[in-house]
């Protein structure tokens, strides 16, 4: 992130902090991310990106890009940025649902279960 993120203790996870401009966070990302890595997004440009590179993109909603989906996923956001610009789409998206959760939860432990069963033992 482009501001400091204050995380919870104990976890093995580390924040960066990158500087403030236009997608400066996604471009690290880009060029950081390992083929064994899962990016949670909701950017369908990043998650493009780090599909191309091999790692997993699933969103908040549960939803998993791959290479075959996401040609279409990039479509469809350029159309509903074109008609949010026309004046002809408003608002954003819908609050996440108890279906959208579980989604995500099932994406994510699916996602574990072949990280487990790939990764070096030690």
């Amino acid at each position: 992130a482009n501001q400091a993120i204050r995380l919870p203790a104990g976890l093995p996870v580390n924040a960066v902090q990158v500087p403030p401009g236009f997608d400066v966070a996604d471009n690290y990302i880009v060029q950081h991310v390992i083929a064994a890595d899962l990016v949670i997004t909701q950017d369908i440009p990043l998650a493009s990106e780090v599909v191309k590179l091999g790692a997993a993109a699933v969103g908040p909603r549960g939803q998993r890009h791959t290479r075959e989906s996401i040609g279409q996923r990039l479509a469809i956001r350029d159309l509903m940025s074109d008609l949010r610009d026309a004046g002809m789409v408003r608002g954003g998206p819908p609050p996440l649902s108890p279906a959208d959760k579980q989604n995500f939860a099932n994406q994510l432990d699916q996602w574990l279960t072949r990280w487990r069963s790939v990764r070096p033992a030690g």
